[in-house]
Parts: structure tokens; C-alpha cells; sequence
């Protein structure tokens, strides 16, 4: 049976006051950042039920993972960074770091079985924005696809998730409620929904955000079609290009 996931938005990092913050290579979190994940910790009612955390390997999701969820760590609940996770644009902040640097910081995260940080799934090169991972709307869409397949595939029954806004939109297949606010994405620092696939055999590995997430998070009304979601898709990417951010849509060869 597929898992049940917990998609978090990593907590706030240095880069996310924006301008010149954004030319900071892989940020790591602030202090209220940290007080984020603190508060995270304290409201996420899933702690004993979750049995994997799975992490973008950008340092402020690999930080959030750790400081938020230390409850499972400390019961032996691996954190899993996938490079498929990572952020949407090519720009600094959203650039990963060599594996070799990764091993190195995060090698001294211990837990009751080992090192709690797995960067296995990590080549050599893995943050250059080419290929798989270039910024652009068919490559963003092909490894959202990717994502969900192998989080699908996993043993684990409650898999937490913790990426960033602007992926979780793709990888989703969902763009409801951005432009509500100043932010490019409709997600929060630190908020967490769940969602479950629509089934086992779907070859798209489509997700679908449970009812009670909805209703906690004060949602109501139908879920968009694949058609009218196609359509807002369109609309974000215009509303990124013109509050200054890339749209994927021109980022095409």
C-alpha cells in the first residue's frame, strides 16, 4: 500500500528576505528559522507515526528536517536527502552543495543507529541546473513525476517530506492560492500538509491532499481539475515572471 505523506515547506532562511539574499549560495536557516521548527515541532502530530523523512539536500530543508522532527529521529527515523526535491531556479540560493561538503557537515547528526543524514542518493554534481534538474517547466514536471514514484515505491507507511514552495506546486500538480499573497508560492515557512496517492497503479503517481488536511487548514470547496489546474499553472507562471522571479515556461532548451 502506497504511503501517506506529510509535505513541510523547510523554515525560514537567510535567503527569504529576498533582493541581495538570494545571491547566497544554499543558505542555512536564521534564528527565527529555528524558532520555527521548534514551534513545528511542538504542533506536528504525527511524530510516533512517521517512519521515514525524506528531504530536499538544500541545507535549510536538511536543517528543518533535523531540528523539527528530532522526537522520530530520536527512535531511529532515517533522514533521506533526494536531489529530486530540490528547488525550481538556477539562482544561487536555490544551488545545492557537493556531496563531499554534505558529508562533512552533516556527518557529526548522529542518532541511536548511525548517522541520521543518508546522502546516498547524491552524485557527484547533483546541484548543476542542467538536464534533469534545469529550471525549466518540462524538466521541473518530468522529476516531480520522478519524486512521487519513488516516494510511492517505499516501504514506509508515513513518510514525512520537507522541500520548498515553489517544487511542492509541481510536485503536487496543484497552484491553488498562489498570488494570495506577496510570496511566489502558496505555502508558508514550516507548514505541513498530507496528502495520499489517488492509487497504486497510476502511472503519473498523482497525490491528492487529504480532506482533514484541507479542513485543518481552513480549505473548502472542490479541488481544481487537472484542466483548470493546467490553467492556473499558466497563470503562476506569468505572476512569477512578473514579480521578478524565472518562469520555468521560457526556461525551455
Amino acid at each position: 500500500m502506497a504511503p501517506i505523506l506529510h509535505l513541510v515547506r523547510h523554515a525560514q532562511g537567510e535567503h527569504n528576505k529576498g533582493g541581495d539574499a538570494y545571491l547566497i549560495r544554499d543558505p542555512v536557516l536564521i534564528k527565527s528559522g529555528l524558532d520555527e521548527c521548534r514551534m513545528l515541532s511542538e504542533q506536528f502530530p504525527y511524530h510516533s507515526s512517521i517512519d521515514l523523512i525524506v528531504s530536499s539536500p538544500l541545507r535549510r530543508s536538511l536543517y528543518t528536517a533535523l531540528e523539527a522532527f528530532k522526537p522520530a529521529i530520536a527512535r531511529g527515523v532515517k533522514v533521506v536527502a533526494l536531489p529530486e526535491l530540490q528547488e525550481t531556479s538556477d539562482i544561487a540560493c536555490d544551488t545545492g552543495t557537493e556531496v563531499s561538503e554534505l558529508a562533512r557537515e552533516f556527518s557529526v547528526e548522529l542518532g541511536p543507529s548511525g548517522p541520521v543524514v543518508d546522502l546516498s542518493l547524491l552524485k557527484p554534481g547533483w546541484w548543476v541546473k542542467k538536464g534533469k534538474y534545469a529550471p525549466s517547466s518540462s524538466a521541473l514536471i518530468a522529476r516531480a513525476k520522478d519524486a512521487r514514484q519513488w516516494l510511492r515505491a517505499r516501504p514506509e507507511k508515513e513518510i514525512v517530506v520537507v522541500g520548498h514552495g515553489g517544487f511542492f506546486h509541481y510536485l503536487t500538480e496543484d497552484w491553488t492560492g498562489v498570488g494570495d499573497s506577496e510570496h511566489a508560492s502558496a505555502w508558508e515557512n514550516t507548514e505541513f500538509r498530507t496528502y495520499r496517492f489517488v492509487s497504486d497503479d497510476d502511472e503519473n503517481a498523482s497525490i491528492i491532499e487529504t480532506e482533514k488536511s484541507r479542513a485543518d487548514r481552513g480549505v473548502t470547496g472542490r479541488i481544481p481539475s487537472r484542466d483548470e489546474q493546467r490553467q492556473l499553472y499558466l497563470k503562476v507562471m506569468q505572476y512569477w515572471e512578473d514579480r521578478g522571479f524565472q518562469n520555468p515556461l521560457k526556461m525551455e532548451g
